[in-house]
């Protein structure tokens, strides 16, 4: 009879998920471990084997903590759900004009449902994870907060959990530090587990050539968008572009286009298959319009609450107004803020909790009308 009840936990090999896995082990939990094959990425056509939570060397790893401390593993095959959801919306998205976030969208619906389906079937009471981040109970609702760790804060990806989810996750790592965490690794006796380094790749592109995966997934995809025009935001045909979903808002490098300063991408059109540039100052906006809105905090927002809000994983944030929009919710920020990318992760934050979350739909700047 364990401790504290049943914990289903999802290891992917690397060293913060095998910490969790042994912290709840120790703690007297009746840990079970989980491994999830997401993808195989030679089935992408690329030329870089595989590396991260899906390679034969991490699902090794992580079964054999399991084998070592006595508790069962298991390897999942969720290749066929995760391509349907992730990599059909990946595409989709770039061919939208949008800069999509997969890894938002495979936390957050694929690995926790295919977790929580098996928690049932287990027994498990709870699950946990490996994410820097920590969860409480307060007036009736379950809310995530800021990992203690500010660099390594993985709150930001976990916008998309809901309530029912929130109720029975556990982050262990929240209130540790990687530095610590590696320690602990070392002391455990798994030293060469601790010197593993940190995977930032999309799983399926690990060689960040994300350009060559679209042309490899998509037929015909170079045909249908080659040749359309680089233009400046008066209309100004400045020059021939590889096509606009090769490119992304605030994007510098490999334009290819030489007018005598330094270019970005401001915005992009699929219907006309043009790609807008501007200079820096170009980037700047006030204000975004978020869908597909998940709340954590509270049940509502009330318009004019204030917020810290962030378009980027790294981003610091920054303060704003949250006011209803129909469904979706209109940050108004109180500086301008540099490259919002439609696609991308919007999330919004009272002091370290998580308000809440969704997806950029638009962005838009009050002096350029």
């Amino acid at each position: 009879m364990s401790k504290h009840g049943k914990i289903l936990v999802a290891m992917s090999g690397g060293i913060d998920s095998t910490v969790a896995a042994v912290m709840l082990h120790n703690e007297g939990w009746e840990v079970i471990g989980m491994t999830m094959k997401t993808w195989d990425y030679a089935s992408s056509g690329g030329s870089k084997k595989e590396t991260g939570c899906c390679n034969l060397d991490s699902i090794n790893d992580a079964r054999s903590v399991a084998v070592d401390l006595g508790f069962p593993h298991y390897i999942i095959d969720i290749r066929e759900e995760f391509g349907d959801a992730v990599i059909e919306n990946f595409v989709d998205e770039y061919l939208a004009g949008r800069t999509p976030n997969p890894c938002v969208l495979c936390n957050t619906h694929i690995k926790w449902n295919a977790l929580l389906r098996r928690a049932k079937i287990l027994g498990c009471e709870f699950i946990a994870t490996g994410h820097y981040a920590q969860v409480r109970s307060e007036n009736n609702r379950f809310i995530v907060s800021k990992g203690h760790d500010d660099w390594k804060d993985q709150s930001y990806v976990l916008w998309g959990l809901t309530q029912p989810v929130l109720a029975i996750t556990k982050f262990p790592l929240g209130g540790f530090r990687k530095t610590e965490i590696r320690k602990m690794c070392e002391d455990w006796g798994y030293k060469e587990l601790a010197k593993k380094s940190e995977s930032y790749e999309i799983c399926f592109i690990p060689d960040n050539d994300y350009r060559g995966f679209l042309k490899r997934r998509v037929n015909g995809l170079e045909a249908k968008v080659a040749g359309g025009n680089f233009i400046l935001r008066d209309g100004t045909v400045v020059g021939k572009h590889e096509g606009y979903p090769f490119y992304t808002i605030g994007q510098r490098k490999g334009l290819n286009i030489a007018l005598g300063k330094p270019m970005f991408v401001t915005d992009i059109n699929p219907e006309t298959n043009t790609v807008i540039l501007g200079d820096e100052e170009e980037l700047n906006r006030t204000g975004m319009i978020v869908g597909g809105i998940n709340l954590v905090k509270y049940d509502s927002i009330n318009d004019g609450m204030e917020s810290i809000s962030k378009v980027r994983y790294k981003d610091a944030g920054t303060p704003s107004y949250l006011f209803n929009d129909g469904k979706n919710i209109r940050v108004e920020f109180h500086t301008q803020v540099k490259g919002i990318a439609p696609g991308q992760s919007a999330v919004m934050y009272e002091g370290n909790d998580l308000l809440g979350g969704g997806i950029i739909q638009k962005s838009f700047d009050l002096k350029l009308g």
